[in-house]
């Protein structure tokens, strides 16, 4: 099940390759169907999920043993929401309609192929698997930006791939200095958490957690890492933004938790306050950035900085002691995972709904824009509902994450949390500003043409905000999903 939901946008990626040029309709439908039927496999495992704390639904064969590598897939709490919303956001940006410049065969083949590895990010449980699958998304992402951005694509593109192939390249020396620390030999993850072959917090444990932080901390991105992300946003196509954004920067918090938090527990323990001032630094710097903004794309792009800070401050507080306040830190680590998943849905689709705008004005400056509620209701009822769950109003996703990371980081460092209130005061006015320029500031007769949301636009953004206000109103049943893990994570 689950390597079907990996390797079927793979097959959809060759077939769609094969197709005659000229076919455009036909290319499209193709990667549709093997985004969807992706999707329905992985609503199917969580269907079958069973919610304990461990991973399950393992798939395993040995692949080049005499290193110690093997094939190894699964689900657990954590990964399984980040799979799912893997899948949705880039069906949604295969839906969203994009000016593909006759390209169309290659683009829809290059993102079923980064829907591949994405999903083998999320899903491996064998650090090797893991590292290829990491690497083959930043080949799919590049071209993404490169051949189908706008503006100085290429050389975004370039900064974005040299940015997170350092990253990489750290983590692989990471990576063979754990598996070196291992006997008998294995990349195996759940293998190297039982062993914990690099105990303590030493020299060996801290250059080892170093070399993932540091590729983490790019990805993510973290302050000051974070200088490739606004030129990759902005001159990427609002479906690459949206994939970029909702997938590619999760694989960042993702490898703390999946990796760091259990292979290397003491060193993440003795190192946790930095990550969470890393964070908070992000936070506050993000927010104030973002409200300095006058580029849509911009604005949204920093924003993810800040959540992204948010999301890395409750990692850090879950993994920050031993003993005492389980509850707590569990409750922290439930809100950086919701935080990834509502972050995906909201931002992606910001970022989808930026990509109208370019469309009918080719430009993202807000200062043109103005008095557009009353030409396009559909477009200001959606933007306004990712605007305010962005900012985290309460009945949307966004307050269900922030409010359990800043309750349970409160428990373990106050001040931190204190001072990372105030990115939430400063995106909302960020937030704020850009829908009183947009929508509700003085444009009469500037826009006499302006369209609302067509069919294929609208089909994508209301899946999204749907998603988001049944989170925020019903959270339980992802919630009974993410609990156990990071209940299991935190030693509870």
């Amino acid at each position: 099940m689950l390597s079907a939901a990996i390797f079927i946008p793979l097959a959809g990626a060759a077939i769609v390759w094969l197709l005659p040029r000229g076919r455009e309709r036909v290319q499209r439908w193709s990667a549709l169907a093997a985004a969807s039927l992706s999707l329905v496999l992985l609503i199917v495992t969580w269907l079958r999920f069973e919610g304990g704390g461990s991973p399950e639904q393992i798939e395993s064969m040995s692949w080049i043993p005499t290193l110690g590598v093997g094939y190894k897939v699964g689900v657990d709490g954590v990964s399984l929401p980040l799979a799912a919303m893997t899948a949705l956001l880039f069906l949604a940006a295969l839906v969203f309609p994009e000016d593909l410049r006759g390209r169309a065969r290659g683009y829809y083949a290059v993102m079923l192929f980064l829907e591949s590895a994405s999903l083998g990010v999320f899903l491996a449980l064998d650090l090797f698997l893991f590292y290829v699958f990491w690497d083959l998304s930043l080949a799919g992402m590049y071209f993404v930006i490169g051949v189908w951005g706008h503006g100085d694509s290429q050389r975004s593109a370039l900064k974005f791939f040299l940015y997170t192939l350092a990253g990489s390249l750290a983590m692989l020396l990471a990576i063979l200095g754990l598996y070196l620390a291992t006997e008998p030999r294995t990349f195996d993850m759940l293998e190297i958490i039982r062993q914990q072959p690099i105990g303590g917090a030493g020299l060996r444990a801290t250059l080892v957690f170093l070399g993932f932080a540091v590729a983490f901390a790019i990805k993510a991105p973290l302050v000051p890492f974070h200088t490739w992300l606004p030129p990759a946003h902005v001159d990427a196509p609002a479906p690459g933004s949206t994939i970029l954004a909702g997938v590619l920067l999760k694989m960042g918090t993702y490898g703390f938790i999946r990796i760091l938090m259990p292979m290397l527990p003491d060193a993440f323990r003795r190192y946790a306050v930095v990550l969470g001032v890393l964070g908070v630094v992000s936070i506050v710097y993000g927010a104030l950035v973002t409200l300095a903004q006058a580029n849509l794309k911009r604005l949204i792009a920093y924003s993810s900085v800040v959540h992204m800070g948010y999301t890395v401050l409750g990692i850090a507080a879950a993994g920050a002691v031993a003993t005492g306040e389980v509850d707590a830190r569990a409750l922290a680590l439930t809100g950086a995972v919701v935080e990834m998943v509502a972050h995906g849905l909201i931002t992606g689709g910001l970022f989808l709904w930026a990509g109208s705008m370019w469309a009918r004005a080719e430009t993202y400056d807000m200062d043109v824009f103005g008095g557009l509620a009353g030409r396009a209701p559909a477009m200001t009822g959606v933007t306004v509902i990712l605007a305010f769950a962005s900012l985290g109003l309460p009945g949307l996703a966004g307050f269900v994450a922030e409010f359990q990371i800043f309750v349970g980081t409160f428990s373990v460092y106050p001040w931190l949390a204190a001072i990372g209130l105030l990115g939430v005061v400063l995106l909302a006015a960020a937030f704020l500003r850009m829908l009183r320029q947009v929508f509700l500031g003085p444009g009469e007769g500037r826009w006499p043409g302006w369209a609302d949301l067509r069919a294929a636009e609208g089909t994508a953004l209301a899946t999204l905000v749907a998603l988001t206000v049944v989170i925020g109103l019903a959270p339980a049943w992802l919630l009974s999903v993410i609990d156990p893990a990071a209940t299991r994570l935190t030693g509870g």
